[in-house]
């Protein structure tokens, strides 16, 4: 798929990202990146499988980079900004030719599935989420009570920052509308492992 480059306002700032659409009609889905100060960027090898598997499905994507990353103004601001920023991406997106405003999916790696846990249950918008290694180790996933929308948590069985066991407690914390899938072999950085999460995850917006 081919990408353009975009750029939006969160709040006062303006962010760069990739913007791709396969025509129209087609749902959307942002892709948030994981954290800025271990040198996350949307320029990262599992953002590229998320957005192949979104492709897959026909969805029109934006990654972006969050505020203080590569071209992106402004500072790190460690979460509530993030979502600022994830939110106005989805705007952003969801304000595009051809991009049909039902079926939203806000996704993320590691600390961008962390943002878009939290930006996907905040607005009415967005359909779906897909957090993808989920890093529990470090900090809680806030999921509001009564949560009903679907969520798929994809992570490695080698994931020490997402830990297969803390996920299958938040599956049934979240209920039936969770979705949890193991991908064998890979740790928290899906070397080698990308073909496998982007199938894992296609199949799973494929229900």
């Amino acid at each position: 798929m081919q990408e353009i480059q975009v750029s939006f306002r969160s709040g006062d700032l303006r962010l760069e990202g990739l913007l791709a659409s396969p025509g129209a009609n087609a749902p959307a889905a942002v892709v948030c990146h994981p954290h800025p100060a271990y040198g996350g960027s949307m320029d990262n090898n599992v953002v590229d499988a998320i957005l192949l598997a979104m492709w897959q499905a026909g969805y029109a994507t934006l990654r972006f980079n969050f505020r203080g990353v590569g071209a992106s103004e402004g500072e790190h601001d460690a979460g509530p900004g993030e979502v600022d920023d994830a939110v106005a991406a989805m705007a952003f997106l969801l304000a595009q030719p051809g991009v049909r405003k039902e079926g939203a999916v806000m996704a993320g790696y590691s600390f961008g599935a962390m943002v878009a846990v939290s930006a996907g249950y905040a607005r009415a918008e967005i359909a779906r989420i897909v957090a993808v290694a989920l890093p529990l180790a470090m900090a809680d996933a806030r999921i509001p009570d009564g949560a009903s929308k679907p969520v798929l948590l994809v992570s490695g069985d080698r994931d020490s920052y997402s830990p297969v066991a803390g996920l299958k407690t938040l599956r049934s914390k979240i209920g039936d509308s969770a979705r949890l899938e193991i991908v064998a072999g890979a740790d928290h950085f899906f070397g080698g492992h990308e073909a496998e999460l982007s199938r894992a995850i296609a199949a799973a917006l494929a229900i």
